[in-house]
């Protein structure tokens, strides 16, 4: 190369000074024409935009997002000290549920020690573990594979080659590691690319958004004491005077002097503040209070203090004389432990008595005076739903004291929100859904202007719906009479108070409107304390009056001591408000309990669907009430039916017949097919009907099954305690019963277990057991030596019975698909059931399937037949339909069997009914259960890719786990069910070895009811995995404990 070709290049060479000036080097030689950007006018802050508005666009990429990790992204996270499914949340500002596949799981324990600290975060149960069907495939591979076949995936990696190669797709996001940032791939969609350009593909560091949406993933235990009153201030609309409400009623309490001898301590908190500092409601309340007190000139003295326990940084900045870097810093939510603490002591010369306190509390600020929600993504500082909650909580009890005697109460609590009854909190979640778990009984604070009416009222009727208490109405007297209109509307239901006209001055303190408000609130602290008496006592007599005029479902009353008693106080979603005592202390409290024996199997919504089903009813009840079924059609009834024949129903069923519950659904099952059966045989002439007198009718089932507690239900099933002579007189067992086959996990293997009268049926090798649960509903096995030997036992039992001097004709079949519930958890093998199903079709005997308990993924799918792989004539549905909020049930059928029906007669017509049949309560709620746990939106657990399935939600180690444990004979999980058989000399239904092991789990939180030794764990089909991990570690610390105890 000559010399004159080398200069240039040395000069261009000495110019580069770093990586940025190749990088501006580069865009001036590519992009002479770019508009230069930093001669731009700009804003100094670009507001942040949720990733949600980019994800909308592709319907397949909704929240909660499944993040596919890969080894080095969860490596370098490590090193980076990030949590990595926070920041995952962070960069998306919604919910993630990070996924780790198979062969990235190999691959990370192929490296050895170097990334061990990796692989146990790859174990952590949030992690959701994706199977692989190929085998020996790189853990990239194996992403690149995922990603080509499924559509809803985002990928969370650092590697560069992987990132290329996943970038080919144009319809995928990509999630990496830099130091966890946030790339936007665009798409091929016109809309999303404009809308990817609009943000200027913009990467926002995970540590720099600090924004996640609140999706509680774990069971929060919140606990609210009942030793003082506890209040919540919620008001119609922001400006309404709720602070000024807030302070009047502490100053009330602190200031009437009826019991001088006993000081009382007042908490007002105020969860959630904007505009600080210059608006800051707990530092008004906490002025006021001290003013009032100056005026009042009261005989006991008071400390006041005002403490900000969090605030934004932006918030920080308007603080004078606090420094940014004298806050100790927070997490990355963005949010400052500011500290900020006042104090005052009012005191009264001379006083002997005891001084009282006033505690004002902030717990997280932000500086921009909007919604919640909006200074959330303009501050870039967000709290989630349930650390707020458990930060309340926190300081709800942190001044909790024993009240020395009913009445004498130690401390008041206030708790004012921020706004109006449904404005939005930091997550975006309305405030009263979002104090939904605590249930605090409320005082409203009305709206005395024009239109205040309306405000008011449906402020109020919010509240109603979602199950709140309100104890008092109260509201500013703007010359428009509000309270009367109000008081006519609440039919004196509860008080409506009235202020007066509070001074528009600013330069007003305000203290000649106290005066004349004084009595006001003197009265609203009465109606108060009357409230909580009230309350407190009819909470103390309710386990005495329950076990005095109740008579409780399967319970032996004798069994039942009074202290036993579980008072429930309310539901929030899967969990029981349980109200408790400490004897010890006598600390009465509110606590939660988790459902786990889902409410006799009929519940499955969590708080969001709870509140759904809850307007979506009492719409149906304010249009429809009720109405009579027969020959007519409403809309919540033809919808629930078409959903009927498009879900479990698809492919077989056309009709629909809606009874009551599930005992009253098996009866008409019965009726159909018998009559399909007579039909089918032409046992009767439909114009001799009187032919048919003097036959009779069996039918098939298997032992251990349970179809209900009606007599006619009854005879359907096998002897049990429940159809004895104690329980049944008239029972007589109209059928012939067959013993089944089971299958159960034991010694961490799913193992099977032929009856004694499968000792003549050899097989040549041993009884078969399975490597995973999965290899048991395999179809492959039909074709097996067992399936034969299946077909041969039921082909030689029902020849047997036919042969014998028995003259009634089995007419049909009926089986508890899987599961058999009330039997004792006991899973049938499919293939016995399937071959079952196969041999009574072949002989023209109609099939019922009794999905009462089984149905609407109870089991994981939504229809147990699913696991059958074969179609009933007529199945009957009930308890989680509706999603467990009422009553209601249907019997599916056939057009063949509806056909049997048919004729000139109206007695040939199915004469059987209900009065309630087809409620439009019940069929408004089914239509919105059975929409929104197929939903994957909705429901997160769904796997929407192939058939419709729901996760695995039981951890499998912890359920191997359990299976090995020496106290344990089996264990069967499936869907949302995890049983678990206790080894005990008396077993059976009748088996009291479990009552203590019970006891024990209710103390931890799990309200579980045990079927004799045979314990259940029943979530619902939208429980968080990790929820069930924690119930399962409660169970088995308990089971251990157990066996410890029962081996000393």
């Amino acid at each position: 190369m000559g010399r004159s070709k080398k200069t240039p290049k040395f000069a261009v060479r000495k110019n580069i000074i770093s990586s940025k000036t190749i990088k501006k080097y580069k865009e001036e030689v590519l992009n002479p024409n770019k508009k230069d950007l930093t001669k731009e006018k700009l804003p100094p802050n670009v507001p942040y935009v949720s990733s949600a508005l980019f994800f909308k666009y592709n319907t397949a990429l909704g929240p909660p997002y499944r993040v596919l990790v890969d080894t080095n992204f969860i490596n370098f996270s490590i090193q980076n000290k990030l949590d990595l499914e926070k920041g995952m949340m962070d960069c998306l500002y919604a919910k993630c549920t990070p996924c780790i596949t198979d062969c990235v799981m190999a691959e990370l324990e192929k490296l050895g020690q170097k990334y061990r600290v990796a692989l146990r975060i790859a174990k952590d149960p949030r992690f959701e573990r994706l199977p692989c069907t190929h085998k020996g495939t790189y853990a990239d591979d194996c992403i690149v594979e995922r990603v080509t076949w499924h559509k809803c995936y985002i990928v969370a990696t650092c590697d560069r080659d992987l990132k290329r190669r996943i970038r080919k797709n144009a319809r995928r996001c990509l999630l990496f590691n830099g130091r966890l940032n946030l790339l936007f791939v665009p798409s091929s969609s016109a809309s999303l690319s404009k809308l990817a350009g609009s943000q200027n593909n913009r990467r926002c560091h995970a540590t720099g958004s600090r924004f996640t949406r609140s999706f509680c993933t774990t069971s929060v235990n919140l606990e609210v004491s009942l030793s003082h009153p506890t209040f919540m201030v919620w008001s119609s609309n922001t400006g309404v005077g709720k602070t000024l409400v807030s302070a009047g009623l502490a100053s009330s309490i602190l200031l009437l002097e009826t019991k001088p001898s006993n000081p009382l301590n007042v908490q007002y908190i105020k969860p959630v503040q904007t505009g600080f500092p210059i608006d800051s409601d707990s530092r008004c309340v906490y002025q006021k209070v001290s003013e009032i007190f100056h005026h009042r000139r009261p005989s006991r003295s008071i400390f006041a203090s005002n403490h900000v326990l969090k605030a934004s940084e932006p918030a920080l900045e308007g603080l004078v004389g606090v420094r940014t870097e004298d806050c100790t810093s927070g997490s990355i939510d963005g949010f400052r432990d500011l500290g900020l603490y006042e104090e005052r002591e009012l005191r009264v010369p001379g006083s002997v008595h005891e001084g009282s306190k006033l505690m004002c509390k902030t717990m997280y600020a932000w500086k921009q005076p909007i919604s919640p929600h909006l200074a959330v993504e303009r501050e870039s500082a967000f709290v989630s739903d349930s650390v707020l909650l458990q930060s309340l909580q926190q300081n709800l009890l942190f001044q909790t004291r024993e009240k020395d005697a009913f009445g004498k109460c130690q401390l008041w609590n206030i708790v004012e929100i921020a706004g109006g009854v449904a404005s939005p909190g930091p997550s975006g979640t309305l405030q009263c859904d979002l104090y939904r778990p605590f249930r605090l009984p409320g005082v409203l604070v009305g709206d005395g202007r024009l239109g205040g009416i309306s405000g008011t009222i449906s402020a109020y009727e919010t509240l109603k719906l979602r199950g709140y208490d309100v104890a008092a109405i109260i509201l500013e007297d703007n010359g428009l009479s509000n309270e009367e209109s109000l008081l006519s509307y609440l039919h004196n239901r509860l008080p409506v108070l009235v202020l007066p006209a509070i001074p528009r001055d600013l330069s007003d303190n305000l203290m000649e409107w106290f005066g004349k408000s004084w009595d006001v609130f003197g009265s609203l602290h009465s109606i108060l304390v009357d409230d909580y008496t009230k309350r407190m006592g009819r909470l103390h007599e309710m386990s005495k009056k329950a076990g005095t005029i109740f008579w409780w479902p399967f319970t032996q009353h004798s069994l039942v001591p009074e202290e036993t008693v579980t008072v429930i106080d309310s539901r929030s979603g899967e969990n029981f408000a349980i109200h408790k005592v400490k004897k010890d202390s006598n600390y009465e409290f509110i606590s939660h309990q988790f459902d786990a024996c889902a409410s006799w199997w009929t519940q499955g919504p969590d708080s969001t669907l709870q509140m759904e089903l809850a307007r979506d009813m009492g719409y149906a009840t304010a249009r429809y009430g009720h109405i009579m079924f027969p020959e007519n059609v409403y809309e919540p009834a033809l919808h629930c039916a078409e959903l009927l024949l498009l879900g479990v129903g698809k492919g077989w069923a056309s009709r629909v017949f809606f009874s009551d519950n599930g005992s009253t659904s098996i009866e008409i099952s019965l009726k159909m097919a018998f009559r399909k059966f007579a039909s089918d045989h032409a046992l009767f002439c439909p114009s001799q009907l009187k032919s048919v007198e003097g036959t009779e009718f069996k039918v098939l089932a298997l032992n251990g099954s349970y179809h209900g507690d009606t007599l006619g239900a009854m005879e359907a099933q096998a002897p049990s305690p429940y159809t004895g002579f104690l329980q049944q007189p008239w029972y007589s067992g109209r059928g012939f019963f067959l013993d089944p086959p089971t299958v159960f996990c034991s010694n961490e293997h799913w193992n099977l277990c032929l009856p004694q009268v499968f000792l003549p049926y050899k097989l040549n090798g041993e009884v078969p057991a399975f490597s995973s649960r999965e290899e048991v509903f395999c179809g492959s096995r039909d074709s097996s030596e067992l399936a034969g030997n299946y077909s041969n036992y039921i082909h030689q039992q029902l020849s047997l019975y036919r042969g014998s001097k028995n003259c009634a004709s089995i007419a049909a079949l009926i089986i508890e698909p899987v599961i058999h519930g009330a039997g004792g958890m006991h899973m049938i093998d499919p293939l016995f059931q399937r071959v079952l199903v196969r041999e009574c079709r072949n002989q023209g005997i109609p099939i019922i399937y009794d999905e009462v308990f089984t149905g609407f993924w109870r089991l994981g799918v939504e229809s147990a037949a699913e696991f059958l792989g074969c179609v009933p004539d007529i199945a009957c549905f009930a308890k989680l339909m509706t999603g467990g909020i009422v009553p209601l049930s249907v019997t599916l059928a056939t057009e063949a069997v509806f056909d049997a029906f048919k004729g000139d007669s109206k007695l040939m017509a199915l004469l059987h009914g209900h009065s309630y049949s087809a409620h439009a309560l019940g069929c408004t709620a089914a239509a919105k259960a059975i929409q929104w746990f197929k939903d994957p939106h909705m429901n997160p657990n769904i796997i929407a890719t192939g058939n419709k399935k729901l996760r695995e939600l039981w951890d499998c180690e912890m359920v191997s786990k359990l299976s090995s444990h020496s106290a344990v004979k089996r264990v069967v999980s499936l869907g949302t069910l995890c049983a678990i058989e206790l080894k005990a000399e008396d077993s059976g239904y009748g088996s009291l070895y479990a009552i203590s092991l019970v006891r024990q789990l209710r103390e931890d939180g799990v309200y579980m009811r045990p079927l004799g030794n045979v314990i259940y764990l029943m979530c619902g089909p939208c429980t968080s995995p990790q929820v069930c991990y924690q119930l399962l570690s409660k169970v088995y610390r308990r089971i251990n404990e157990l066996g410890a105890s029962a081996g000393a």
